[in-house]
């Protein structure tokens, strides 16, 4: 990562105003976006729009031949290309041949996209914002930071002084005035313009219209004073059939801002009379730019589902730290790093990407399912074959490659850990190794790792039998936790087999793009996993547990190594995470707990993994309960604490603060107790725990659950 990245990540987090306004509106969008769907099947509503959507990029060329000849029809011009310079051209050229000066426009993400701007202020023409926003960012010589409010990064302050900086002295911070400030003095300018410029978030190819959602008004202004009217429309943009409107006017209010309708809703299907009765020059331009390309990628087709509502962005732990000038480029966040890769170049997008922390929360609220971690992966695999592995991540892979090196070494580091480890803590680690404790302690390896202690746990064989999966982290920093595994499925009349094969999931490799080193991870899994009989492979990681349930037969298949897909599947058939098997035998009567129990409160937080790729929340919450105890929810328990695997070793400056915000709901619930499913979550939260000095316990459920069973 280069240091002025580094740099504008540090400028963004000590930014209190950024990050303040961002925090708020990501906080209040959450509750507000759960009231704007009651009433309202989501996954309806985003199983159409994605089918629809995906129709639509699966025919595009056939769309736009459909919507350019119903629009032209009505005296529309089309101008399709896949150039962005030939749409600036063409757009100087009407300009010039129709003596145009002054343009206004209403937001448009794909004039930003190829900074038509600067190019026609170059040439002469002056060009005005209207989006209040999008004003704003041009006042102050910047981007959008946001695709649905280019400059919700700016406070109210910061608007006035830019006001009396730019266009008149003693403006105060005070909205409403600002607002009628800017509505005075854009007014004008809707007056006299002779071209007004928009985009459109729907075209219907089978009427031909243009459908133009916003809340302000300045696009009806845009499109109905200026003489001549382009429309820039992504090829994207494009749906079948006037019917596909309605799923996406149904969600699209609801998932960009939260209402439950947008202000204004304007269809166009032709040219209409100018004020003055004569004819309107209508030009509709459908801008390609790799669009048609993606389309046909297997992959990142799916990309072109996107609403372009910014969801993903309002509920992102990182966004909402960093903001768009930093997480992205025209489009920003997590779908505007894939955007990026494709519309700028891959090259563009691989520091961005490396902010996506893979917690999922983009894949729950995304309306037009896109899977945007899993994309973001496939940008990381490919940036790694375009431009190969660094030294240090060779060596790391060939290390984690080697079981045995690799598991030795963790045994050499326990005792070479001894002057710096205390009470299970290494709480300060010398030289350029010191960011790694300044957030957070980090866990002392075990004297002894699970894999031996394992061998002198006495168990009675059982005709029913499970394979554990540990993971490195169970297996090595906390066997204790493996410990209380065995003694849960042994009390359920379940034997337990550790295959001393296995070795690191592969999801480090996976997570870095390195899919060849995590495929051969994968392959020495299944082979110790496979290798008796069993009735499940239970893993108490739910990185691991996704691992080798999914992530194992995606790798194969993008490596095309289909000959390794029979027996991936046939683990994955297998493999169930801790709560929900330990939920199904308290269900069958095979495990009980005791009677009687209050064992007062305990907060519960949800780890990404476990709540959104393997939908399991509440089967943890009803154990504890059934345990005896009472829980008390903390705000966001589903929100990621920051540790994101080595996330929080490559980019701590941005894993501490978010830790900080979980450590803080955590406490305010009031409970001594909080428990997760996930160790290295435990890792996170507990080693925040000790650097805080917070009295609270940090356990995994299944300690909790093991010490509570009859």
């Amino acid at each position: 990562m280069q240091k002025e990245f580094r740099e504008k990540i540090n400028t963004a987090l000590h930014n209190p105003n950024l990050t303040g306004a961002l925090g708020r509106f990501s906080e209040a969008y959450r509750i507000s976006r759960e009231k704007a769907y009651e009433g309202i099947d989501f996954e309806a509503v985003r199983t159409q729009i994605a089918d629809r959507k995906g129709y639509a990029a699966a025919h595009l060329d056939e769309l736009a031949d459909r919507f350019t000849r119903n629009i032209e029809a009505r005296g529309a011009k089309v101008f399709r290309t896949d150039d962005p310079a030939k749409v600036r051209e063409y757009i100087l050229h009407l300009a010039q041949q129709n003596g145009v000066k002054t343009i206004v426009k209403s937001k448009s993400m794909a004039s930003e996209e190829i900074h038509l701007n600067p190019f026609l202020e170059k040439a002469g023409i002056e060009v005005r914002e209207t989006d209040l926003g999008e004003w704003i960012i041009q006042l102050a010589g910047q981007t959008p930071s946001h695709m649905v409010m280019p400059a919700i990064h700016m406070t109210k302050e910061e608007v006035a002084d830019l006001f009396s900086d730019k266009v008149e002295q003693g403006q105060a911070p005070d909205i409403p005035k600002l607002v009628k400030f800017a509505r005075g003095k854009l007014r004008t300018k809707f007056l006299s313009a002779e071209m007004g410029i928009t985009g459109a978030n729907i075209a219907v190819a089978e009427t031909g219209t243009l459908v133009i959602i916003t809340n302000e008004g300045n696009a009806r202004l845009v499109t109905t004073l200026p003489k001549i009217h382009v429309a820039i429309v992504g090829i994207e943009k494009l749906m079948s059939d006037f019917a596909d409107v309605v799923p996406v006017l149904t969600a699209l209010p609801r998932s960009a801002t939260a209402q439950l309708l947008t202000s204004y809703v304007t269809m166009i299907s032709g040219p209409v009379p100018n004020t003055d009765g004569s004819p309107k020059q209508l030009h509709v331009i459908l801008m390609d730019n790799r669009r048609t390309e993606m389309s046909q990628d297997p992959k990142f087709k799916e990309a072109l589902q996107c609403i372009r509502c910014a969801s993903c962005l309002n509920v992102c732990p990182v966004f909402r730290l960093v903001g768009g000038h930093v997480f992205g480029k025209v489009y920003t966040g997590g779908i505007g790093t894939i955007l990026t890769a494709w519309f700028d170049a891959l090259k563009a997008s691989d520091e961005i990407q490396s902010l996506c922390i893979q917690c999922g929360n983009c894949t729950q609220v995304c309306p037009g399912k896109v899977p945007i971690p899993d994309l973001i992966l496939e940008l990381r695999r490919r940036l790694a074959v375009e431009k190969g592995q660094t030294l240090a991540q060779k060596a790391i892979f060939s290390v984690v490659n080697n079981r045995r090196l690799f598991h030795s070494m963790l045994r050499t580091a326990s005792l070479a850990q001894k002057p710096l480890a205390k009470d299970g803590f290494i709480r300060h680690l010398p030289f350029f190794l010191s960011d790694m404790t300044e957030f957070r302690s980090l866990p002392a390896i075990a004297d002894v790792p699970f894999r031996d202690k394992f061998k002198e746990i006495e168990q009675t064989p059982q005709k029913e039998k499970a394979a554990f999966y540990s993971g490195c982290l169970i297996d090595f920093a906390y066997p204790e936790m493996g410990e209380a595994v065995v003694k849960i499925l042994n009390k359920a009349g379940i034997e337990v087999i550790f295959p001393e094969g296995q070795t690191c999931c592969g999801a480090p490799a996976r997570f870095s793009g390195a899919y060849e080193v995590a495929a051969q991870n994968a392959k020495d899994n299944i082979n110790a996993l496979l290798e008796q009989d069993v009735e499940y492979v239970v893993s108490a990681c739910p990185t691991c547990t996704v691992a080798l349930k999914q992530d194992f037969i995606h790798t194969f298949e993008s490596l095309e190594q289909t000959d390794s897909l029979p027996r991936a599947r046939e683990l994955a058939a297998k493999v169930v995470d801790l709560s929900t098997l330990v939920k199904k035998l308290v269900d069958e009567g095979r495990l009980t707990f005791k009677e009687g129990r209050q064992l007062g409160k305990v907060t519960y937080h949800d780890s990404c993994h476990l709540k959104r790729t393997l939908n399991v929340s509440e089967q943890p919450r009803e154990l504890l309960t059934k345990a005896g105890y009472e829980i008390s929810e903390m705000f966001e328990a589903d929100m990621c604490c920051g540790m994101g695997g080595s996330y929080s070793l490559k980019l701590p400056e941005i894993s501490a603060p978010i830790l900080e915000r979980k450590l803080t709901n955590i406490k305010q619930t009031g409970a001594p107790l909080v428990v997760m499913d996930c160790p290295g979550c435990v890792m996170q939260i507990r080693g925040g725990m000790d650097k805080d000095g917070a009295a609270i316990k940090v356990e995994h459920t299944a300690q909790r659950l093991a010490e509570e069973l009859e």
